[in-house]
C-alpha cells in the first residue's frame, strides 16, 4: 500500500474500496455534524444509525436522500442515547461510534462502564490526532491532546503502540516517532524525559518492531532537518517525524489548537483503546474536521 500523505488521498482510497462502514452517532444535533455525515453519505464511505431526537434529525434534508443508508432511533435523553449507542456497538450493530452534540463526559461514562462499556479491561484510553499542515510534506500524527493529563511510562508505551497500528493502516511501514520535550537534554527535573530514555532503549531492542523512535526532541527538530543540522543534533528521525508523542495534555492541546488556528491545518482524531474507533470531536470542530475523523475511523476499523 502506498502511504497516504493527505486527507484527499485518504478520501480517494476509501471511495475506491466501495465499502460503507456502519457508524452509530449520538445526538447529531448540529450543522457541522450534519455536514460530515452528509459528505460521508455522498462519497459512499459510511452508513449511519442516528440516535437522538428524531424531531431534530428530520430537519436534515441530506439524510432523506439516502434512506437505505440512514436509520434513526428516537431517544431524547442524551445519556440514554449514549447507552443505547454503546450497546449497539457491543452487539455488533455498528463498526464505529461517533459523538455529536453531547457532553464528552456523558459519552465517556457510557464507554467506560465496566460491565456494559467499550473499553476492555487493562486497555488504556487515549486520543490520537492527525493533521495536514500546508507547510509539511505528509500527515502528522500526535498524542495525547485530549484524555491523559500526564501519561505514565506504561501509558506512553500504549500510546506509541496505538500510533504504530494507525500508521500502518495509512500505509506507513516504518513510522518515525518523536518523543517531544522543550529541549534535547534528559533531566530529572522532567520525569517524562527519563521515560523517553527507557522507550528509546525498548525500541532499539526491537520491542516495537519496524519503527524509528527517538527523543527527547523538540517539535522543530522533529519536523525540520535543517534545525537539527544547525544545532548539531544527530537523530534517526532526521526531521521527518510521522508521530509526535507529547509529554502532557497541556502541551499536546496547545499544539493542537495553535497549529489549527494559526497554520490553517486540517485535523482529525479518534479515541484509542475501545473495541471500535470512537470519533470524539470537540463540539466546536468544523464540519470538515469531523468528516476527516469519520474517514480516519473508516480506514482503521
Amino acid at each position: 500500500m502506498v502511504p497516504i500523505c493527505s486527507f484527499e488521498q485518504l478520501t480517494a482510497h476509501l471511495m475506491t474500496s466501495k465499502r460503507r462502514k456502519r457508524i452509530a452517532v449520538v445526538c447529531a444535533n448540529d450543522p457541522n455534524t450534519e455536514y460530515a455525515i452528509a459528505r460521508a453519505l455522498e462519497e459512499g464511505i459510511a452508513e449511519f444509525l442516528m440516535i437522538g431526537d428524531s424531531a431534530i434529525l428530520e430537519k436534515y434534508q441530506t439524510l432523506k436522500k439516502y434512506p437505505e443508508f440512514v436509520r434513526t432511533i428516537h431517544i431524547e435523553d442524551p445519556d440514554e442515547a449514549a447507552i443505547e449507542a454503546v450497546r449497539i456497538v457491543r452487539d455488533g450493530g455498528a463498526d464505529i461510534l461517533m459523538k455529536g452534540i453531547i457532553n464528552t463526559d456523558n459519552l465517556l461514562r457510557a464507554i467506560l462502564d465496566k460491565e456494559k462499556g467499550l473499553l476492555p479491561a487493562g486497555k488504556v484510553l487515549t486520543h490520537l490526532s492527525v493533521m495536514q499542515i500546508p507547510s509539511y510534506h505528509k500527515l502528522l500524527f500526535f498524542s495525547d491532546a485530549a484524555v491523559i493529563p500526564r501519561p505514565s511510562l506504561q501509558q506512553r508505551i500504549e500510546m506509541i503502540w496505538y500510533a504504530i497500528h494507525t500508521c500502518r493502516s495509512f500505509g506507513i511501514e516504518q513510522p518515525r516517532i518523536s518523543l517531544i520535550h522543550c529541549t534535547e537534554k534528559v533531566s530529572s527535573k522532567f520525569p517524562h524525559s527519563l521515560d523517553y530514555v527507557n522507550i528509546v532503549e525498548l525500541a532499539e531492542a526491537g520491542e516495537f518492531g519496524n519503527v524509528i523512535i527517538d527523543g527527547p526532541l523538540d517539535v522543530r527538530t522533529s519536523c525540520e532537518q535543517a534545525s537539527g543540522d544547525i544545532k548539531g543534533i544527530v537523530s534517526p528521525i532526521d526531521g521527518k517525524a510521522d508521530v509526535l508523542i507529547f509529554p502532557n495534555i497541556e502541551s499536546g492541546n496547545a499544539f493542537y489548537k495553535g497549529v489549527s488556528l494559526f497554520c490553517n491545518a486540517q485535523m482529525a482524531g479518534l479515541l484509542q483503546g475501545p473495541i471500535c474507533p470512537v470519533v470524539l470531536p470537540s463540539r466546536s470542530d468544523s464540519g470538515l474536521s469531523k468528516y476527516y475523523s469519520i474517514a480516519m475511523a473508516c480506514l482503521t476499523s
